[in-house]
């Protein structure tokens, strides 16, 4: 599975930017995606996780309510709606994918990232 991500750019705080990652191959039932960030001289850090089956998702706790992971089955297709931003959610945006149900650091198919840059 090869992942690709859009949709970056720079945005004013308490702008809008939505994220898309597709895959080259399918993503089955049992995979999990999700966007994971990182911010120069951080580590790489969780964003959002949905399972593509049943359609769960997990947020970090910095962007619930205002960070929303959705998908399109039929595109094999990851977004990241993002609203409200803050200056501190600069930071290279990745698309990950799992065949063991939970995206996480550790999985094995990432895209190449797409930098989001919020201004105060």
């Amino acid at each position: 599975v090869q992942l690709v991500e859009s949709g970056g750019g720079l945005v004013q705080a308490g702008g809008s930017l939505r994220l898309s990652c597709v895959a080259s191959g399918r993503f089955f039932n049992n995979y999990g995606v999700g966007w994971f960030r990182q911010a120069p001289g951080k580590d790489r850090e969780f964003v959002a996780i949905l399972a593509w089956g049943a359609g769960t998702t997990r947020y970090a706790d910095s962007v619930k309510g205002r960070f929303t992971i959705s998908r399109d089955i039929a595109k094999d297709t990851v977004y990241l709606q993002m609203n409200s931003l803050k200056v501190e959610d600069t930071a290279v945006y990745y698309c990950a994918a799992d065949w063991r149900t939970t995206a996480s650091l550790r999985s094995p198919y990432w895209g190449q990232g797409t930098q989001v840059t919020v201004s105060s």
